[in-house]
């Protein structure tokens, strides 16, 4: 028997009871269409997520500081003129003038540049530490999460011993014996400590979202492993494990200038706000602007960052739509 053309006009639906009703041509092409926008394309998780964010105005400043940030952080010569490292003892501990808005920190070094190239060294911290964190901790945890038995049980209980362990006792023991300059002790020694967390969260969101239907199926049609893990488990589990590692950014850069101000992070001529804040401690009352400055830099990248991550997560969560 020849197939007949589908005509909306005499679209038949079943009821549910075993009879039919019909539909008229409007009906019938809304049900034609696949729900979601205009086009009658469907809609995902990630385009509802990002039509939230567009219009909510805590990820918008949030967005617009960290933007500002990154450039500063590529290029702190385009709103900063002059070396952060040099420095002028005449000048000490002056305040606000001509060249220097921010005035002069106790070794006679401009507070404005400083501050500007400081953001250099906290923002490439953070952004490191948290992808050194998210791709480690992510991928154990999802396999943890997938395979599960022997493998689940062995990664649980390392990752309890992890959490035992202070952060800040662990840097200063760890790091006083480090005696280089550069950023990656600090992100290694970020790294080490800061993956249990997020592969905690992906080996929850991975036995969440195996045991969904689309996965068994796959399964059953004789998807590999790899296969069913990347294709189909990863791009469902991945929505916590990001808006973790955003919070978690925020966090990093507090971290590193705490190990900064206690001496064992980053060390001079490195520039960074820990370093700034704990040079001008002993000169609070003489030279408050010394110490305002980078607390206050700090103080809004962290929070900038928490920010974005609660505004993610908010888009993100299906429970709050």
């Amino acid at each position: 028997m020849p197939e007949q053309p589908y005509e909306p006009e005499g679209a038949i639906a079943g009821t549910g009871m075993g009879g039919a009703m019909d539909l008229g041509a409007s009906e019938a092409a809304t049900l034609e269409r696949t729900p979601g926008g205009p086009e009658g394309r469907p809609r995902s998780l990630w385009s509802d997520a990002w039509r939230d964010l567009r219009g909510n105005p805590v990820f918008l400043i949030s967005a617009l500081v960290i933007v500002f940030l990154v450039f500063i952080s590529l290029w702190p010569s385009a709103i900063a003129s002059g070396s952060p490292l040099k420095c002028d003892l005449a000048r000490a501990q002056d305040g606000p003038g001509p060249g220097a808005p921010f005035g002069y920190d106790g070794q006679g070094c401009n507070v404005y540049t400083r501050t500007v190239y400081g953001a250099r060294t906290s923002v490439t911290v953070g952004v490191l530490a948290t992808l050194g964190v998210a791709v480690v901790g992510a991928v154990l945890g999802a396999l943890a999460g997938y395979f599960g038995g022997v493998w689940d049980s062995v990664l649980s209980r390392i990752t309890d011993i992890f959490f035992a362990i202070p952060v800040v006792l662990g840097g200063l023991v760890l790091l006083s014996v480090v005696t280089s300059n550069t950023v990656w002790p600090v992100i290694g020694f970020m790294v080490l400590l800061g993956w249990p967390q997020i592969s905690r969260i992906a080996r929850g969101s991975v036995i969440t979202a195996k045991q969904n239907d689309y996965v068994q199926a796959a399964r059953a049609l004789g998807a590999s492993d790899s296969r069913i893990l990347l294709r189909h488990i990863a791009p469902n589990a991945v929505a916590p494990v990001i808006v973790v590692a955003t919070i978690a950014l925020g966090t990093y850069i507090a971290l590193e200038a705490t190990l900064s101000y206690l001496g064992v992070g980053l060390k001079p001529p490195s520039v960074s706000w820990g370093i700034d804040i704990s040079n001008a401690s002993p000169y609070i009352r003489n030279a408050p602007h010394a110490l305002l400055w980078p607390s206050g830099a700090l103080a809004i990248t962290v929070l900038a960052f928490i920010m974005l991550g609660d505004a993610i997560r908010d888009a993100l969560d299906p429970k709050l739509r």
